[in-house]
């Protein structure tokens, strides 16, 4: 088996079935297997893939249940050298698979790779290439100084911005959205932490994963297309697809918010100053009422800016 691909779904039907229409074109020319676990959607997600697609291993769950952990329940099953772990609000072209799985076949130092990501205006979703949070780098992005000083060493590194996204280079970690992942790493380094919940996983596991040596890296040879924020209905790119509600919005924050702390707590505590850590958890958390006043704002028709 050349590669197993783990899909999450929650509330994206017709997402979902474009992304397996495109999946199907992908991996013609290499032996296969799909899974999809369903987080109990509202939609008719379910009856779409069990009429429309035979071919995929679909779990349903009854709630819920997370990101992290609806993945883990296909990563466990999984028989691929390979494992992409893709999300159902992306569409990809038709040799991104194979591009993916030549570039990790020339890298054996190489335990997970990424493509370029693009949003559906053609931009870099940025996402796809960045550095670890570090208080300094948290503080250059989130109070504008990357913004003033683009493409700088000093104030741009969340984002990577002084790296040019038209060379293959290595990365701290790249987004959930696609993720192609050795699986004989995944032995060693083990699944995603469920104490993540929505987000902050795929930070997680790649600071696991360079942990224990491994590389992480970017090759934009390879792209897809990335209708970001579709589940959680957070991102302007995809507002007009977004089937999510008021509270899920909430909920998205709040998740978003328990995540970076619980990263913040499991990784820099023991290696920064507690007052730098403590001064980081603050402005998580002041940033994230922001945010909570924003969607509470937009619910009532009004524009926050």
């Amino acid at each position: 088996m050349d590669i197993s691909v783990v899909i999450v779904s929650y509330n994206t039907e017709e997402l979902l079935k474009d992304c397996l229409n495109s999946l199907k074109t992908a991996l013609r020319k290499v032996k296969s297997e799909v899974f999809v676990v369903d987080n109990n959607s509202q939609d008719d997600t379910v009856a779409s893939i069990k009429k429309d697609f035979p071919w995929v291993k679909l779990s349903v769950n009854s709630q819920n249940v997370g990101f992290s952990k609806a993945n883990n329940q296909s990563l466990k099953k999984a028989r691929g050298k390979y494992i992409l772990v893709l999300n159902p609000d992306t569409q990809l072209m038709s040799e991104t698979i194979g591009k993916m799985i030549n570039f990790m076949e020339n890298r054996q130092d190489v335990a997970v790779s990424t493509c370029r990501v693009e949003l559906p205006n053609g931009q870099l979703d940025r996402d796809c290439r960045r550095h670890f949070p570090t208080p300094w780098r948290a503080f250059s992005h989130f109070s504008g100084l990357a913004k003033i000083f683009p493409k700088s060493k000093i104030f741009d590194q969340y984002y990577m911005g002084y790296q040019k996204d038209t060379q293959d280079h290595e990365i701290d970690s790249c987004e959930g959205a696609f993720m192609m992942v050795r699986r004989s790493a995944i032995k060693k380094v083990g699944y995603f932490d469920e104490d993540f919940f929505f987000y902050g996983e795929d930070l997680d596991w790649c600071w696991r994963f360079k942990e224990a040596g491994y590389k992480v890296m970017y090759t934009p040879s390879a792209k897809i297309i990335h209708y970001k924020g579709a589940a959680s209905g957070m991102k302007s790119s995809s507002i007009h697809l977004t089937k999510a509600t008021r509270a899920s919005k909430i909920r998205a924050i709040k998740e978003s918010t328990r995540a970076m702390e619980l990263f913040y707590r499991k990784h820099y505590a023991n290696i920064y100053p507690f007052f730098i850590t403590w001064s980081a958890i603050l402005a998580i958390k002041i940033l994230a009422f922001f945010r909570l006043i924003r969607v509470k704002i937009q619910s009532l028709g009004l524009n926050p800016n």
